[in-house]
């Protein structure tokens, strides 16, 4: 019996996600060993692991899918197996911390929002552009904070990075969606780079960029193109 390209795909890309999350144990290793604090290795992984596992997955789903339910069930899995660790002792310190569980709602956001998405509109490519704010907005932010202010913080240094990198995506994604909405893309991109700075308890800024950007492509499909 032929097994599903799909499914063969899913679970490459499954595999490839989990080698991503074990070897970054590597580059953290590495930092400590040159003397870095242990929290701000950890912040530095958690971005790598951001941009390698979350934005190469998403960007990975229109290209190699043609139903939701794929990335739907990985980014589920992904979820219980995080926040399994946390769970049962097996916490994986090198990306993983005490102190919350934000790469748990990283990985459930990025399931419920990329599916919602395909689903309301249609469009893979809409679909994940709040997934990549997430995953490589946030990513450089989170990088560029921890390099120059050398802590964990909400410093407006890092949104600036944010922008430079969202507002291209938001424009060419936009710009290939029937209809054209570049200029929609454009203000989700500024909406998800605003939002990025707050959390609210257990609302953190995963939840906020992908429920903020999402609403606005929402609108914006419904509405059209402004210019």
């Amino acid at each position: 019996m032929m097994i599903p390209t799909q499914l063969l795909w899913a679970a490459g890309l499954g595999l490839y996600v989990l080698c991503v999350l074990f070897l970054t144990y590597l580059p953290y290793r590495a930092m400590v060993r040159r003397g870095m604090e242990p929290i701000r290795a950890v912040y530095y992984n958690r971005k790598i692991v951001h941009m390698l596992a979350g934005g190469v997955g998403s960007l990975a789903v229109p290209l190699v899918f043609e139903d939701i339910w794929y990335p739907l069930v990985a980014g589920l899995l992904l979820t219980a197996f995080t926040y399994a660790a946390h769970r049962m002792g097996l916490r994986m310190f090198w990306f993983q911390t005490s102190e919350n569980t934000n790469d748990v709602k990283f990985a459930l956001m990025w399931a419920t929002s990329v599916s919602l998405l395909w689903w309301l509109l249609g469009d893979p490519w809409l679909a994940i552009l709040p997934a990549l704010y997430m995953a490589f907005g946030d990513g450089v932010t989170g990088i560029a904070r921890n390099a120059l202010i050398r802590r964990r913080s909400k410093s407006p240094v890092g949104n600036i990075f944010m922008l430079i990198i969202c507002i291209p995506m938001g424009w060419m994604i936009g710009a290939h969606a029937t209809p054209a909405i570049p200029d929609w893309g454009v203000i989700s991109a500024v909406i998800a780079t605003v939002i990025e700075r707050y959390e609210f308890g257990p609302i953190d800024d995963n939840v906020l960029i992908t429920v903020a950007a999402s609403a606005t492509l929402l609108i914006g499909v419904a509405i059209g193109p402004i210019f």
